[in-house]
């Protein structure tokens, strides 16, 4: 398919034959559209949050087509490569949203917060399904950042929009927590794909692969890491990346415990490089370093 560089709002309104009424922010509303866009992949250099009202248009993020049915909302973030790919040729979509420029937010508060919205990074499987009421909600914020748009620019318009654009933003959050808890069941069960793939890691002999990250185990669940870190953290209260490093220095202990390996040689086989680092983390985890655990080890024998 053919690679569009979209970098710029004008470039994405002339895509689908729209109007560019501000450079650095617009809210999108395809059926206006007077070209037809298909079988491309779009390289984003913007922000971009779409609603699907209908069922015309297919996104793809790689090889997978993205859970993107009627009233769900999917997002990007500069640096997402996404796929246009219908069966049919579509004029007009069904399809409203939100498009901004990072310029946009800098110097006011968004530009300290945008980071926290993880889910900017979210992939294929894990789209947004709003209800009715979010579906209007949504629309409203919509309408709120169109109206100042319209109006001339001032000093005010950058703060004011951006601060519009927050309260999107923040909808969303509270939206997908709502998501993480209706989708109890799924999430129990990939809870139970990520507990079971921390045990068997070292079991398996993948310490010689390196120590275990949030992305070797997202991947296996088949999520992106943004929601596989934020669904973990709903339902147990802790990181990925604490329940990774805690079953680490499960292991170590069982290493520490019954072997007589010297510190280093631990560290290698659970996949550090450098052992100082695994004894950075010992300590992070359990309040001292692995030669004082031995200590008190031999000190509870004798």
């Amino acid at each position: 398919m053919k690679l569009v560089k979209l970098d710029s709002i004008d470039a994405y309104n002339k895509l689908y034959g729209l109007e560019t009424r501000h450079p650095l922010v617009t809210v999108l509303d395809l059926k206006e559209a007077t070209r037809v866009v298909n079988h491309l992949q779009v390289d984003y250099g913007v922000y971009a949050l779409y609603l699907k009202n209908g069922v015309e248009c297919t996104l793809k993020y790689g090889r997978h087509t993205y859970d993107y049915q009627e009233g769900t909302v999917v997002s990007f973030s500069p640096g997402r490569i996404i796929g246009v790919e219908s069966e049919t040729d579509v004029l007009a979509p069904d399809v409203v949203g939100l498009m901004f420029h990072p310029d946009l937010f800098y110097g006011t508060p968004l530009a300290a917060k945008i980071k926290n919205y993880s889910f900017f990074d979210y992939s294929q499987r894990e789209a947004l399904h709003l209800s009715l009421d979010e579906r209007k909600l949504f629309i409203e914020c919509l309408d709120r950042i169109k109206n100042e748009i319209e109006h001339p620019v001032d000093n005010h318009t950058a703060e004011i929009v951006a601060s519009h654009i927050q309260v999107l933003l923040d909808y969303l959050s509270r939206f997908y927590e709502r998501q993480f808890i209706t989708r109890r069941k799924v999430n129990s069960d990939v809870l139970t794909k990520f507990e079971k793939a921390l045990k068997e890691y070292y079991a398996d002999g993948h310490g010689k692969d390196g120590v275990p990250t949030v992305n070797y185990f997202a991947e296996i669940v088949n999520l992106t890491p943004g929601y596989f870190g934020d669904l973990v953290k709903k339902e147990t209260g802790k990181t990925a990346q604490e329940l990774i490093s805690l079953r680490i220095i499960e292991f170590a202990k069982q290493q520490l415990t019954a072997t007589d390996d010297d510190i280093s040689i631990v560290a290698y086989d659970l996949g550090f490089q450098y052992p100082q680092h695994f004894s950075r983390m010992f300590k992070r985890v359990t309040g001292i370093s692995p030669t004082q655990f031995r200590k008190q080890l031999s000190i509870g024998y004798n």
